[in-house]
């Protein structure tokens, strides 16, 4: 059997947590399956959901911005933003600070066998996450794990108490089907519960811990990914490998050698918006949950109605810029065309 290291798992931010995504009252396609000769094909169409009010034609990003010293810059005002499609800076609509919209969260916790050493510390770190950054009336998050299969264990709930007894409850075993349980919890996120009331906006994010190796998925990186992007979910990653060099100080690393499962987990991050973590120790993973919530807390919210719209479907590339010098802005990396709002 191949040697699975400690597991954490990723659609790779700083965006915390959040460019979790933030949400659209509308039904997108699946992600496009590539065909035989590369090109991307349109799959059938997945059984219509119930119905949902469409509102607007914006694009919603959440945006963590930091220096080189990786300390969060949170007194950018709207002017300091520039966002960028097909070349044509795009005129901002909406923004804000610290966006205080209800989060809607994927915990994807890795059960395969061999995390099975580790499993009881990394439940320890999910429920102290949750304690930190779930808000009573609020926020909700919904449980799921991933060996041969995954599996929803607990559905969405703000009650910290069901979701710590599901997570303490869960005991490691098989295979790990790792692009199947992003695709399917970025399904869910779509499809999120929204808020009472006028205001039905929320960010989705997705915090997965696993160590990216994935042997038994029947979706590939490509539809998970794709997935997130459309559901607007931010990926927070946690590795559990813990292939690190030291090389003098056995304290602190000198280099980390990434496995080609960590380079998945950043994949899946940066492209929507989260941030890949690598724990250094086991005892640096409750850090990495802490850091997510402070992520979480330390973003931008900028909407804006697209000059050109894409065609419905169609995936466009976009590029948030600060004006500021030598800072590091993260958020998705781009959207698909969706239909717009109703008399458009």
């Amino acid at each position: 059997m191949r040697n699975i290291r400690l597991c954490v798992g990723l659609l790779v931010l700083p965006t915390l947590v959040l460019t979790a995504g933030i949400a659209h009252t509308q039904e997108f396609p699946a992600p496009p399956q590539p065909g035989q000769d590369g090109q991307q094909q349109n799959p059938p169409a997945l059984k219509a959901p119930p119905p949902l009010t469409t509102t607007t034609g914006l694009v919603h990003l959440v945006v963590t911005v930091t220096d080189k010293h990786h300390q969060f810059i949170t007194d950018l005002d709207k002017s300091d933003f520039k966002v960028i499609e097909q070349g044509q800076p795009q005129e901002i609509k909406f923004f804000g600070r610290e966006t205080d919209l209800p989060l809607r969260i994927a915990l994807l916790l890795d059960t395969s066998n061999s995390i099975r050493p580790r499993l009881e510390f990394e439940k320890d770190a999910a429920v102290d996450f949750l304690n930190k950054v779930i808000r009573r009336n609020k926020d909700l998050a919904f449980l799921m794990t991933f060996d041969n299969e995954p599996e929803i264990i607990q559905d969405y709930s703000g009650d910290l108490d069901a979701l710590m007894t599901s997570i303490r409850a869960q005991r490691a075993g098989g295979g790990t089907a790792l692009n199947d349980a992003i695709y399917m919890a970025a399904q869910k996120l779509l499809h999120a519960p929204l808020p009472k009331g006028p205001e039905t906006e929320v960010r989705r994010v997705m915090v997965v811990i696993s160590d990216g190796q994935d042997n038994l998925s029947d979706r590939a990186i490509t539809d998970a990914i794709d997935a997130s992007i459309k559901s607007e979910a931010a990926v927070f990653s946690v590795s559990t490998n813990t292939d690190w060099l030291a090389v003098d100080d056995q304290s602190k690393p000198t280099k980390y050698h990434l496995e080609a499962g960590d380079k998945v987990l950043e994949q899946f991050a940066d492209q929507t918006g989260g941030h890949a973590f690598f724990p250094y120790r086991l005892d640096d993973l409750a850090q990495s949950f802490q850091d997510i919530g402070t992520e979480l807390r330390s973003q931008y919210y900028i909407a804006y109605l697209p000059s050109s719209p894409p065609a419905v479907g169609s995936y466009r590339p976009i590029d948030v810029q600060t004006a500021r010098k030598g800072l590091i802005v993260s958020t998705r990396k781009g959207y698909y065309g969706t239909a717009g709002p109703v008399g458009n």
